[in-house]
């Protein structure tokens, strides 16, 4: 039997698998990172609501430029709550993988 050529045949065939675990690490990773910064977000929010400044503004503020359109942030009473859909090049799954945080603003009495 001839093996000329099998590794060949076995990297393409591989090929597909590795580039399609290569995307959702990445994607995980941007959950992730999403995660983190709606954290923050939900803290800076809940820091201005407790000055007494708008928390949605300084939620926004605090996010980079891609979040803009990716971000929804609620207030109700003292509670700021921020969701944030991670940047994914097919937003079907980046639906799926929407992240929410939450912060309490408490005054400094």
């Amino acid at each position: 039997m001839n093996e000329d050529g099998q590794a060949t045949v076995e990297l393409v065939a591989a090929i597909p698998a590795l580039l399609l675990a290569a995307l959702i690490s990445l994607q995980l990773l941007a959950a992730g990172y999403a995660l983190t910064l709606a954290d923050g977000a939900a803290e800076a929010g809940a820091l201005a609501l407790a000055e007494g400044g708008s928390a949605a503004k300084a939620a926004r503020e605090v996010l980079p430029g891609w979040a803009a359109d990716e971000v929804e942030v609620s207030v109700s009473g003292d509670h700021v709550s921020v969701r944030l859909r991670p940047p994914s090049p097919f937003k079907a799954i980046a639906t799926h993988l929407t992240v929410t945080s939450s912060a309490e603003a408490r005054s400094a009495e």
